[in-house]
């Protein structure tokens, strides 16, 4: 979701060098982005771990003297690093006990702005006078990258010109999240007979019992790789999709990113926040008086997601393709659909 704002920090400094300084899953995420010149992986449980870590990544920063550091985290070690490594000019939110280590303060409940993350990001630049175009959300994926993507369906029976439908019933955050897996699969069933799709699954490592439950579902007619890719590997073959399915989780967010049309489930999480930011996306809610709780686990009995029904995802499903293939979507992101 900072894809857009990177871009407008490339348009805005375009001879500027431009480095990233971020976890290991967002280095990863996003290796040949247009906008970045260099990535620095920013390993807190490795290299960087404790004091002694950070002084470390600090020095490193020191030695490139770096004139500006943009803060999009709100996290203390956000701020703390580009101090110590004496960064002249450092803007970010004015939060979580590091107003000092800031010397370009943002305070958003000065300022009047809509609730999704990626429009956070670029009224923080615009409030620092960082102004451009953005563009739509982006990851790039190499030619190699899809063409392994490819080779590995095939030599699962998908063929180039098959429809595939992702379905990803994972959410890393917790439970709250996430639909259930005899849900998922029936709206499988569904697709495959009526748009001749052919069904891959997606999940981390901790996600393979829940995808092993719709694959067993769904028998012959889908393809289980919960589990089994890189997270590289996992963007170019959410890129082959045709159509996904999904919890809010990140794996939407790169369906998104890829323009991949979706549907979005989304249950105890804010849709306002972190809905997918893609004109060709629908989120499906249901809309209690306890939701969004934001907790990882359910306290009560889930009405959140036992409200959506099945029904429900294949209407928007159908509708969305429907009015893609009309040619009637928007450009405005995201469509909500609460019950």
């Amino acid at each position: 979701m900072s894809t857009p704002a990177l871009s407008v920090i490339r348009q805005h400094f375009p001879d500027a060098r431009i480095t990233l300084l971020g976890n290991p899953m967002v280095s990863t995420l996003l290796q040949g982005h247009p906008a970045l010149d260099a990535i620095i992986t920013f390993d807190r449980n490795g290299v960087h771990r404790g004091i002694s870590g950070r002084l470390k990544l600090a020095a490193e920063l020191r030695r490139q003297r770096f004139d500006l550091a943009i803060m999009f985290p709100n996290s203390f070690d956000s701020a703390l690093v580009p101090w110590l490594a004496g960064i002249p000019r450092r803007l970010g939110k004015c939060s979580d006990g590091r107003t000092l280590l800031l010397n370009g303060r943002y305070h958003p409940e000065q300022h009047k702005r809509t609730g999704h993350e990626v429009e956070y990001y670029l009224h923080l630049l615009q409030t620092f006078g960082i102004t451009g175009t953005a563009t739509p959300l982006r990851l790039s994926i190499t030619g190699e990258e899809r063409q392994e993507a490819d080779e590995l369906l095939a030599h699962h029976g998908i063929q180039k010109d098959d429809f595939v439908l992702g379905i990803n019933p994972g959410a890393s955050y917790g439970s709250a999240k996430r639909w259930y897996p005899d849900r998922f699969a029936k709206v499988g069933r569904q697709l495959t007979a009526t748009w001749g799709a052919k069904v891959v699954i997606f999940g981390g490592p901790e996600e393979t019992a829940i995808a092993g439950d719709i694959e067993r579902n769904l028998g012959t007619r889908s393809i289980n790789l919960a589990g089994k890719t890189t997270v590289r590997q996992l963007m170019a073959l959410i890129s082959r999709c045709n159509f996904f399915i999904t919890n809010d989780s990140g794996p939407m967010h790169i369906a998104a990113a890829c323009a991949v049309p979706l549907v979005a489930i989304f249950g105890s999480t804010d849709h306002t926040g972190t809905s997918p930011y893609h004109k060709d996306a629908v989120v499906v809610r249901s809309n209690v008086e306890c939701a969004p709780c934001k907790l990882r686990k359910c306290p009560t009995d889930h009405r959140c997601m036992t409200g959506v029904t099945v029904d429900m995802v294949l209407d928007a499903a159908n509708g969305l393709r429907s009015c893609i293939e009309n040619l009637e979507i928007t450009s405005k992101p995201t469509a909500v659909v609460s019950y």
